[in-house]
Parts: C-alpha cells; sequence; structure tokens
C-alpha cells in the first residue's frame, strides 16, 4: 500500500513544480499562451499526424528548455544571492538553451505552416 502512496506524492509534487513554473514564472506562461496558439492554428489547418508529431515536440522542447532555464535561475539565486560573474554567465547560457529551442520551434512552424498559408492566401 505505501508503494502506490510514494508514486502518487511523486506526481502531485511534479504537478506542483508545473503548477508553480505557471504562477511564478513569467516566460512559461508565454511559452504555454504560444503553444496554445499553435495548437489552434495546428487544429485549423488539420495537420497530418506527422506534423502533429513536430508541433507537439517542439511545444514539448521549449517548455522543457524554459522548466530547465527557471530551474538554473532559481538554484543559483539560492546558492549565489549577491551577484558574481560565472553565476551570470550560468544564467545566460541556461536561457541561451531556451533561445536554441525557441529558433528550432519557429523553423519547424515555418515548415510545416508556411505551404499552408501561401495554399491559403492564393484561393
Amino acid at each position: 500500500m505505501k508503494e502506490t502512496k510514494k508514486k502518487g506524492i511523486g506526481f502531485r509534487f511534479a504537478f506542483n513544480g508545473l503548477k508553480e513554473a505557471v504562477v511564478r514564472e513569467r516566460n512559461f506562461r508565454i511559452h504555454l499562451c504560444v503553444a496554445v496558439v499553435v495548437l489552434c492554428i495546428s487544429s485549423y489547418f488539420q495537420l497530418k499526424p506527422i506534423e502533429w508529431m513536430f508541433i507537439l515536440l517542439a511545444i514539448y522542447l521549449v517548455l522543457m528548455a524554459e522548466l530547465i532555464n527557471s530551474l538554473c535561475e532559481r538554484i543559483i539565486d539560492h546558492i549565489k544571492p549577491e551577484y558574481h560573474m560565472n553565476a551570470r554567465i550560468i544564467k545566460d547560457m541556461a536561457a541561451g538553451v531556451v533561445l536554441l529551442t525557441a529558433f528550432l520551434s519557429i523553423i519547424i512552424g515555418l515548415i510545416i505552416f508556411l505551404p499552408k498559408l501561401i495554399d491559403l492566401s492564393l484561393f
């Protein structure tokens, strides 16, 4: 019986972490809003399964990168609350991960949606 409780607690902690990210992290909320818009557009264009896979993967990667970035920032702020050049570099590098992931998702979006938008504008 204890094993089931432990698993349930783990999920509760994980969902609480996601809730904290939504409540406390502005950039995470922005990425979530963009994800909802992209999902609505994807639904409108009735994407093929492979296109859905790439869209969902891109959304997942951006949200995961943003969570990792937020995690790095909070850890650094906790360990080294005063300014330190290495702390700044670590935070900037974590932000760079988000930026690279966002660029990739934009490229994926352009590859999938640009032809559909061009076709839509021709009629």
